[in-house]
Protein backbone atom coordinates (compact mmCIF):
# COMPACT_ATOMS: atom_id res chain seq x y z
CA UNK A 1 0.00 0.00 0.00
CA UNK A 2 1.20 3.66 -0.89
CA UNK A 3 2.32 5.25 1.66
CA UNK A 4 0.30 8.69 1.06
CA UNK A 5 -2.75 5.90 0.96
CA UNK A 6 -1.92 4.62 4.72
CA UNK A 7 -1.44 8.44 5.81
CA UNK A 8 -5.03 9.51 4.56
CA UNK A 9 -6.23 6.19 5.90
CA UNK A 10 -3.84 7.29 9.19
CA UNK A 11 -5.31 10.51 9.35
CA UNK A 12 -8.74 9.40 9.09
CA UNK A 13 -8.08 7.50 12.27
CA UNK A 14 -6.61 10.67 14.12
CA UNK A 15 -9.59 12.19 13.07
CA UNK A 16 -11.96 9.72 14.90
CA UNK A 17 -9.45 9.64 18.23
CA UNK A 18 -10.06 13.28 18.40
CA UNK A 19 -14.04 13.16 18.10
CA UNK A 20 -14.17 10.37 20.78
CA UNK A 21 -11.60 12.51 22.89
CA UNK A 22 -13.85 15.09 22.56
CA UNK A 23 -11.36 17.24 20.56
CA UNK A 24 -12.50 17.77 17.53
CA UNK A 25 -15.37 20.18 18.76
CA UNK A 26 -13.40 23.18 18.76
CA UNK A 27 -13.96 26.75 17.13
CA UNK A 28 -12.66 27.29 13.97
CA UNK A 29 -9.71 29.86 14.17
CA UNK A 30 -9.95 32.90 12.20
CA UNK A 31 -7.73 33.65 8.95
CA UNK A 32 -5.21 35.92 11.02
CA UNK A 33 -4.24 33.02 13.23
CA UNK A 34 -3.76 30.74 10.23
CA UNK A 35 -0.71 32.90 9.53
CA UNK A 36 1.38 32.24 12.56
CA UNK A 37 4.99 31.60 12.47
CA UNK A 38 5.23 29.94 15.82
CA UNK A 39 5.07 26.12 16.25
CA UNK A 40 1.91 24.23 16.59
CA UNK A 41 0.44 27.98 16.05
CA UNK A 42 0.83 28.70 20.27
CA UNK A 43 0.08 32.18 20.13
CA UNK A 44 -3.13 32.21 17.78
CA UNK A 45 -4.69 28.53 19.02
CA UNK A 46 -5.21 25.38 20.87
CA UNK A 47 -3.53 22.10 19.93
CA UNK A 48 -6.83 20.52 19.18
CA UNK A 49 -7.92 23.51 16.98
CA UNK A 50 -4.15 23.49 15.27
CA UNK A 51 -4.46 19.66 15.15
CA UNK A 52 -7.64 19.49 12.97
CA UNK A 53 -7.49 22.52 10.94
CA UNK A 54 -3.92 22.91 10.66
CA UNK A 55 -2.16 19.49 10.71
CA UNK A 56 -4.36 16.87 9.49
CA UNK A 57 -6.04 19.18 6.29
CA UNK A 58 -2.48 19.92 5.31
CA UNK A 59 -1.29 16.61 5.88
CA UNK A 60 -4.51 15.33 4.03
CA UNK A 61 -3.88 17.69 1.38
CA UNK A 62 -0.36 16.06 0.56
CA UNK A 63 -1.95 12.44 0.70
CA UNK A 64 -4.88 13.08 -1.59
CA UNK A 65 -2.10 14.86 -4.73
CA UNK A 66 1.25 12.24 -3.92
CA UNK A 67 3.00 15.29 -2.74
CA UNK A 68 6.13 15.44 -1.38
CA UNK A 69 6.03 15.03 2.62
CA UNK A 70 7.95 16.71 4.86
CA UNK A 71 11.61 15.65 6.02
CA UNK A 72 10.16 15.89 9.69
CA UNK A 73 7.63 15.11 11.82
CA UNK A 74 7.48 15.23 15.51
CA UNK A 75 3.78 15.95 16.67
CA UNK A 76 3.55 13.26 19.00
CA UNK A 77 5.32 14.50 21.91
CA UNK A 78 3.40 17.80 22.00
CA UNK A 79 0.11 15.78 21.71
CA UNK A 80 0.98 14.08 24.35
CA UNK A 81 2.11 17.02 26.79
CA UNK A 82 -0.82 18.93 26.23
CA UNK A 83 -3.27 15.87 26.73
CA UNK A 84 -1.22 15.56 30.23
CA UNK A 85 -1.49 18.67 31.05
CA UNK A 86 -5.42 19.27 30.27
CA UNK A 87 -5.83 15.75 32.46
CA UNK A 88 -7.46 13.54 29.92
CA UNK A 89 -8.27 10.28 30.38
CA UNK A 90 -5.63 7.56 30.02
CA UNK A 91 -7.45 5.80 27.29
CA UNK A 92 -8.37 8.87 25.42
CA UNK A 93 -4.69 9.86 25.86
CA UNK A 94 -3.52 7.16 24.54
CA UNK A 95 -5.64 6.79 22.01
CA UNK A 96 -4.63 10.36 20.31
CA UNK A 97 -1.10 9.58 21.08
CA UNK A 98 -0.76 6.47 18.90
CA UNK A 99 -3.08 8.14 16.29
CA UNK A 100 -0.39 11.00 15.78
CA UNK A 101 2.95 8.97 16.24
CA UNK A 102 1.05 6.75 13.37
CA UNK A 103 0.99 9.69 11.05
CA UNK A 104 4.83 10.89 11.96
CA UNK A 105 6.11 7.83 11.18
CA UNK A 106 4.19 7.59 8.09
CA UNK A 107 5.52 11.08 7.43
CA UNK A 108 9.09 10.49 8.31
CA UNK A 109 9.60 6.87 6.39
CA UNK A 110 8.61 8.30 3.01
Amino acid sequence: MAVHHQLSQALDDLEEALKTSQLWQVETPDQAAMLSQQPFCVDTMSLPQWLRFVFIQRLQALADTGGVMPAKCEVAPAVMVYLQQENFGSSDQQRVVKAVERVDYLVTQS
